[in-house]
């Protein structure tokens, strides 16, 4: 499906030149991912732009069926395009989980369990303590250290032009510059909820939404890739913003 912004003006505007690719929330749905990989590919090679950034606004991991090839197949796109890659709160959880082996039940709760799986293991839900640190050492030792360094070194933000990426959103009435990591990851309903501007027109995801939300003052581009198998990519360029 194709959604185009309608807003009024004055609109949004990328620098001369650049075009953005945005996806988010692919929670280990590989298979749309590579997907998307053509539809931009195509687009690329019909289009041309001068300069193309591939923006992935977080939540690779979890609750699909496969995270391990998610992540393979991003660190290996970012080795031949321009690529930037924001943290979301599944990510941050995951690495507080290295941290502490005793949150890896509740990580269980929200998608982690498929997450493990795509790595080899399994897993009870009702964990000893020691049971609970082997698991996680387990874990550590099945990744490959280049997964556990992609979601150690992931940013919270992108600012391109008028334009402000993020995962969840940003608490309305602070300056972006002063926002807080945890609301940039975890915030809904006040953001969700205002209509006022909020400095930068922000893109983001951690809402599913039916379709795409081109609102007057932020993009929701999460549809809930792994329970509806639409995965989302938003192409911005000058001040046109296009989902498809």
């Amino acid at each position: 499906m194709l959604t185009t912004a309608t807003q009024s003006s004055p609109r949004p505007r990328l620098p001369n030149g650049v075009r953005v690719y945005a996806i988010s929330d692919i929670h280990g749905c590989a298979h749309l991912l590579e997907q998307m990989f053509g539809v931009i590919d195509a687009d690329m090679s019909n289009s041309r732009p001068y300069r193309a950034i591939e923006v992935f606004l977080g939540d690779y991991i979890d609750r699909g069926p496969d995270t391990r090839r998610t992540l393979d197949l991003l660190i290996r796109r970012s080795h031949r395009r321009n690529t930037v890659f924001l943290k979301g709160n599944h990510e941050a959880y995951f690495t507080s989980v290295l941290g502490d082996p005793s949150r890896v039940t509740d990580w269980f709760g929200f998608g982690g369990l498929q997450t493990m799986m795509s790595y080899g293991l399994s897993a009870s839900p009702n964990l000893t303590k020691g049971e609970q640190s082997e698991l996680v050492r387990e874990l550590a030792s099945a990744m490959p250290p280049q997964h556990i360094a992609f979601l150690r070194q992931l940013r919270p933000t992108f600012t391109c032009g008028d334009f402000f990426f993020v995962h969840a959103g940003v608490r309305p009435g602070i300056p972006l510059s002063e926002q807080r990591e945890s609301d940039l990851l975890w915030i809904r309903d006040e953001f969700l909820r205002s209509k006022k501007r909020f400095g930068k027109y922000v893109v983001h995801g951690h809402t599913p939404v039916r379709q795409a939300e081109l609102l007057e003052n932020r993009a929701n581009i999460d549809t809930g890739a792994y329970a509806t198998g639409n995965l989302t990519l938003l192409s911005i360029q000058g001040s046109s913003m296009l989902a498809i």
